[in-house]
Parts: C-alpha cells; sequence; structure tokens
C-alpha cells in the first residue's frame, strides 16, 4: 500500500496495488461479500421515504462522483425546500428589525416571529407562549438556566445533579456554575447496557440538591431515558428538571407539561431548520424569579444610568436582535415535522435503527456499542482495529457520512471504556437502503485493515 493508485510516490493508498479503487468497483466488491442474510428491504417505509423529494441536498453527488447517503443527523439535520424559502423569501420581502418600528416591515416581521414563538408553544406542549424562549441553540439555553437559575437557587454547598451519558452542552455549564456558586456537580452511572442507574439516580438526589439535568435522548447510544419517570422521582425530592432535548425534539412526540420538566431545551438544526436557533422552554414560576441571562435592548422595561427594570416574560431572556429569518425558518420546519406526524417519524426512526442493529452486529469484528431496552435515532459501534475516524474517512470514499469520535461525551467514553465511536445516526428521510450501503462500506473498510 504505496501508491494512491495513479501511480504518485510518497502517499498512502487506502487500497491495494491493482485493485479498482474506484467507489462504484469498492461498493461492488463490498456487496459480493455479502452472504446475503439481509436482502434490502426496498421501501418498507412509503410516506417517510416519498419526503426525500422535500431536501434537495440529498440528490447531491460527493465530489460529483457518487450520490450522498447522510447518516449524520445527530450532528445536524438537513433542510427541506420549504424551510430555506422561508428563509430566502423573509430576506427578499419581509427583512426589518422586530419590536421596535411602526412601519409596515417592521409589523410584518414581528407577526412573523411571533407566529413562530405560538408553534412552538404547541410544538413541545407549553401552557403559555411566554414561557418559550428563542435562543441560539439548546447549548445556550442551557447555559441560560445555568447562570440564571444558579444565580437565583444555588448556594455554597447545593448540589447539581447530572449524568455520565450527558453532551458537553449539558455537563460543563454546570461544572461552571458550580464552580462560581461554590456548589457541586454529582454524576448518576451509567449501566453496562448503556442505561441510567436509576438506583443511584435516586440516592442522589439529596436535601441539596437543587437541580437535575439530564437527556432525554443520548447523542451516543439512541439510549431513550424514562424521562417521565425521572422528573416524578426528582419532583418527589423537591428537585427541579432540566431537559436536554436536542436528540429527542425531532424524533419523538413532546409535551412538557405531560412530562412535567421544568425546562426543555432544544436545537433548530436539529429539527430540519436553521442553524443558530433554538428553543428554551422554562415553567412561568421559576422563570419570574430567574434574574435575565444578557443585558441589552428589548429586554427592558425603564433604563436609567445607575439601575434598570426588566421587561415581562419572554422578553427578558432575549436580549438584543434575534435571528429573526432563523426563528421564521424554524416555523417552517415544525410545519414540516407536524405535516409528517411526529408519531409517524418516530415509529420510522425506531424500525430504522433495529434493522441498522440487526445489520451491524451481524458483521465480524463490529460491535454496536450499548444494548438498552429503548433505543431510537442513534448507534454507536466501533470495529476491531480501526480507529472510528478511519472508518468514517473510508466511508467518505463512497459518499457515506457517519460521525467518528468522542461525540462531545467524554465520560461517556471514558464509562465505556474507549476513546471514541462511529456512529450512524438517522433522520425522517433515512432509508433501509442507506443503512445496507453502510453495511456495504464497512466491507470496504475492512478490506483495508483485515483481522
Amino acid at each position: 500500500m504505496t501508491g494512491t493508485g495513479n501511480g504518485e510516490p510518497g502517499t498512502v493508498s487506502l487500497y491495494r496495488d491493482g485493485e479498482d479503487s474506484s467507489p462504484a468497483a469498492l461498493r461492488a466488491s463490498a456487496r459480493n461479500d455479502n452472504d446475503g442474510r439481509f436482502p434490502v428491504p426496498g421501501s418498507r417505509f412509503p410516506v417517510i421515504q416519498d419526503c426525500r423529494k422535500d431536501f434537495p441536498i440529498l440528490s447531491t453527488k460527493v465530489r460529483g462522483e457518487i450520490g450522498l447517503t447522510y447518516l449524520d443527523n445527530a450532528a445536524t439535520t438537513q433542510k427541506p425546500q420549504v424551510v430555506i424559502d422561508a428563509t430566502s423569501r423573509y430576506y427578499a420581502r419581509e427583512n426589518a428589525n422586530i419590536h421596535r418600528g411602526v412601519h409596515w416591515l417592521s409589523e410584518r416581521a414581528t407577526e412573523a416571529y411571533d407566529r413562530v414563538r405560538e408553534q412552538a408553544r404547541q410544538f413541545l406542549g407549553a401552557k403559555h407562549a411566554h414561557e418559550v424562549i428563542f435562543t441560539h441553540g439548546t447549548t445556550e439555553g442551557i447555559n441560560l438556566v445555568a447562570s440564571s437559575f444558579g444565580e437565583a437557587f444555588v448556594k455554597p454547598g447545593d448540589e447539581i445533579v447530572v449524568t455520565e451519558m450527558e453532551h458537553h452542552s449539558n455537563l460543563v455549564p454546570w461544572q461552571l456554575m458550580a464552580s462560581r456558586r461554590a456548589a457541586k456537580v454529582r454524576a448518576v452511572p451509567v449501566t453496562d447496557r448503556g442505561e441510567l442507574d436509576l438506583e443511584a439516580l435516586g440516592n442522589l438526589l439529596g436535601p441539596r440538591t437543587r437541580l437535575l439535568a439530564v437527556t432525554q435522548l443520548s447523542n451516543v447510544l439512541g439510549t431513550v431515558n424514562p424521562i417521565a419517570d425521572i422528573i416524578a422521582l426528582a419532583h418527589d425530592r423537591g428537585v427541579a428538571v432540566l431537559v436536554d432535548g436536542a436528540q429527542s425534539a425531532p424524533r419523538m412526540p413532546v409535551n412538557v407539561q405531560a412530562l412535567g420538566c421544568d425546562f426543555f431545551a432544544c436545537s433548530s438544526h436539529k429539527m430540519y431548520g436553521p442553524m443558530g436557533v433554538g428553543v428554551l422552554y422554562g415553567r412561568e414560576s421559576l422563570l419570574d424569579q430567574m434574574p435575565p441571562y444578557e443585558g441589552g435592548g428589548d429586554m427592558i422595561d425603564t433604563v436609567g444610568l445607575e439601575c434598570s427594570s426588566y421587561a415581562p416574560l419572554p422578553a427578558k431572556f432575549e436580549a438584543g436582535t434575534p435571528n429573526v429569518a432563523g426563528v421564521i425558518g424554524l416555523g417552517a420546519a415544525l410545519g414540516w415535522i407536524e405535516g409528517l406526524g411526529r408519531d409517524t417519524i418516530a415509529a420510522h426512526e425506531i424500525a430504522l435503527v433495529e434493522y441498522a442493529v440487526q445489520r451491524l452486529s451481524a458483521l465480524e469484528g463490529v460491535s454496536v456499542v450499548g444494548a438498552p431496552a429503548e433505543r431510537t435515532g442513534v448507534v454507536s459501534f466501533v470495529m476491531d482495529g480501526v480507529h472510528p475516524h478511519d472508518i468514517g474517512t473510508i466511508l467518505d470514499e463512497y459518499g457515506i457520512a457517519i460521525r467518528g469520535g468522542h461525540h462531545c461525551a467524554q465520560p461517556l467514553m471514558a464509562r465505556l471504556g474507549v476513546v471514541a465511536t462511529a456512529r450512524a445516526s438517522f433522520g425522517a428521510y433515512s432509508t433501509s437502503e442507506e443503512v445496507d450501503a453502510l453495511v456495504d462500506g464497512l466491507h470496504a473498510v475492512r478490506r483495508v485493515f483485515p483481522l
């Protein structure tokens, strides 16, 4: 393996000398390696499969040569044409700053922006629209709560409980807040199956616990946590709960009132909407007691040189000019999701993950990481003798986009005893054929890195 396949010296080839190294040839070879136990299932989900036409990027040819197989949806989802059109239309026809102008354009922009807040209220099942705060994303939503809730309610010696499976965005903000408030962060352990140890959780929730921060769906293992039961347990101990819904909101129905959570954060870009926009739900009674997160325009009532008073919810937490175009694009995305049906998307992704686990588990030298009783959206795996970054690099030769690394979850990696995993993650437009393409690609990876 000393040439590039085109005779250039000094570089390392992914392929053996003399082999046809084209993606088409290697994919065909990989298919021949399949023993036929898992036939290509065809259009198993016709309603979902039909929605692919809504996403122009899915027809992209990677490097102009090979079709795109996009399996990195936990990082970000692709955008349907209605979202692209809504954002473009705002800039072309309605662009103005909101809440500050009496002219026609400002009024139109303000009306469009406020309509999306009501959409988001309905989407999350919040009681009041003013409990919906627009942010830059899940990360900012969690930081807002950590900072403002911490200032209002956390005293020296108090505790915040997180879990070993949290994304760094639901861990580091609490560490920063704990450092400022002389508080402590404690973590719920994860079992060998990749589930939360609920008995340990009960033991960790003590009289000094002020808040539990927990993901509804693991971005590494796809574990669906019994979030309603967890919230009920915390509330029985007088503990507030923040739910990281970045992965769950695009994949399953969410109703914050039914769940009973105090805070819920999610991101537009993981829900087929634009980047740079998020939604934070907060219980009104808590938000009213929390100080502003940032100061600036639109979050004030009156301002003096020595002190100021603040606007009511939600403006108190929305300082400065917001991402109006992004919010309008989010509204289009929420409409697209509701049009397809969240129950439909949930059933589709559950079935797809089950199929992916079945196929990957049958590959020699491939191990699926975790075995939670309930899993959706995400499958992580490791391959004997191959680093996940190498897996991702080789799969990219076939237009297959996955993610390799620690997935912003280094404590979980340490608990699992791995440095990194390869992760395939799915969306509403993902198909069983794409799972087959992934498996074919892994056969080709094994040809480069034989056992």
